[in-house]
Formats: C-alpha cells, sequence, structure tokens
C-alpha cells in the first residue's frame, strides 16, 4: 500500500508541473486518447510540426494535439473561412485551422515573434495551406485597433483564436467581440492555467504561473458576466473556453 501511494502523489506532483499539457488526473487515461484518438487521426503535416516543436526550448507555448484535433473539427462543423490567430509560436494551432477551412479561406495570424513561426513554415508550406495565411509580426492590439478603426472590418470574423500574453486577454476580449461576427466563435486558451485557478493562495506555483493567474482569473469572471456571448469552459489542453457573440 505505501508504494502505491507513493506513487499516487508522484502522479499527483507531475500534474502539477507547467509542462503537463492536460488536466486529467490520470497519465494513463490522457495517453489512451492520444493512441486511440489522436494520433491515428493526426495528419501528417501536423505529427511533423509537433514532432519539431518538440525539440524547441519554448515548447511549452505550443498547443497540445488533442486541442489542435478539437479546433479543427470545430471549424469544420462551424464553416469557418474568415479566422484570425492571436499567438502563433510555430504554428501548430494555425496548421489545425488552415487544413480545416476552405481552399480560399484566410487567418490573420499575429504574433511578436517571427522566428519562431518560421520554424514551422516549411511544414505548412509543404502541406499546400500557406496561402491562406496572412502573418503579421508584432504587437497584436495595435493591429486591432486599426482593424477596428474599419467598420468593414466589424463582424467580419468566424472563429478567432488567442493563444498569447494572458495580461492582455481582457484588452482583447474588448476588441475581439466588435470584429467576431454575431453567431461567431472567439477561444481562449489557457483559461484553466495548469488548475491554478482553484490553487491556494500559499500553493507552491511557478513565478510566472502565480503571476499570469490572476490576468486569467480576471478574464474568466468578466467573459461570465459579459451579456454580449455566451460561454462553454472546456477541460482540454490547459482549459479552453469558447464564446459565442449573440449580439
Amino acid at each position: 500500500m505505501a508504494a502505491n501511494g507513493e506513487e499516487q502523489q508522484t502522479q499527483a506532483a507531475r500534474h502539477q508541473e507547467v509542462g503537463h499539457k492536460s488536466l486529467l488526473q490520470s497519465d494513463a487515461l490522457y495517453q489512451y486518447i492520444l493512441e486511440t484518438s489522436v494520433y491515428p487521426r493526426e495528419p501528417e503535416s501536423m505529427k511533423e510540426l509537433r514532432e519539431v516543436t518538440a525539440k524547441h526550448p519554448w515548447n511549452i507555448m505550443t498547443t497540445s494535439a488533442d486541442e489542435g484535433q478539437f479546433l479543427n473539427m470545430l471549424l469544420k462543423l462551424i464553416n469557418a473561412k474568415n479566422t484570425m490567430e492571436i499567438g502563433v509560436y510555430t504554428g501548430y494551432s494555425l496548421l489545425a485551422t488552415a487544413l480545416a477551412i476552405p481552399d480560399d479561406g484566410k487567418i490573420l495570424a499575429m504574433d511578436i515573434n517571427k522566428e519562431n513561426y518560421e520554424l514551422g513554415l516549411p511544414i505548412i508550406e509543404k502541406a499546400g495551406v500557406a496561402h491562406k495565411i496572412d502573418f503579421r509580426e508584432g504587437p497584436a492590439l495595435p493591429m486591432l485597433d486599426l482593424l477596428i478603426e474599419n467598420k468593414k472590418n466589424h463582424g467580419s470574423y468566424d472563429f478567432i483564436f488567442v493563444d498569447a500574453d494572458k495580461d492582455n486577454y481582457i484588452n482583447y476580449h474588448k476588441r475581439l467581440i466588435d470584429l467576431v461576427k454575431v453567431g461567431g466563435l472567439i477561444g481562449y486558451d489557457n483559461t484553466l492555467w495548469n488548475g491554478s485557478v482553484v490553487a491556494p493562495p500559499d500553493a507552491p506555483l511557478r513565478k510566472y504561473v502565480r503571476y499570469y493567474r490572476d490576468f486569467v482569473l480576471e478574464l474568466n469572471k468578466a467573459i461570465a458576466a459579459d451579456p454580449r456571448i455566451e460561454i462553454c469552459m472546456l477541460p482540454v489542453g490547459d482549459g479552453i473556453t469558447l464564446c459565442r457573440r449573440i449580439k
């Protein structure tokens, strides 16, 4: 029994690791999902990009494979065509989107680091979907403000995915709500923030987890009270909250 208890404690500790991309309480169960549902259906290009990204020193920033599968199906279900992504990294979720939308679909992709995007770009090009992507390097807020200035952009996006600086999530939301169409979706990633959203005040959290937690909590509280949207928080990856604009 003692050995079994130690094993459970070890597994519990592992789930406190920031790098654990699932909130499931069993590594074996998460592995079952990946091996049964995700990996056998993962497009070869996404597998290649996932493996390239795994070797990058910042690989913790990537979208998990199960979340990539979810986004790909979601975009097909809502027939998304004009989309936006804030926070690209090497482009795993971007590729999931590009593969899902029609050949004449578009993704406005923003990131402060073009170098990371260029790591995945050859794979995206090989997959034949690079023409759908309009990548822009730099902070997203000034770009969003420019988009909002033109009334033609209001309500023009079917889907917007945000996986970027958590301290600006609330600022993104204030702008994106005008750009997404009524009936369209905004997806905010990391809204359960490694489970830290329910951690006690004295919990031993890594410095940056503790710092950004307050911003994640602020967003979660704000969108839960926003009458312009319907929401659904899902324990996929590190938590993703879908916001459907209703007015």
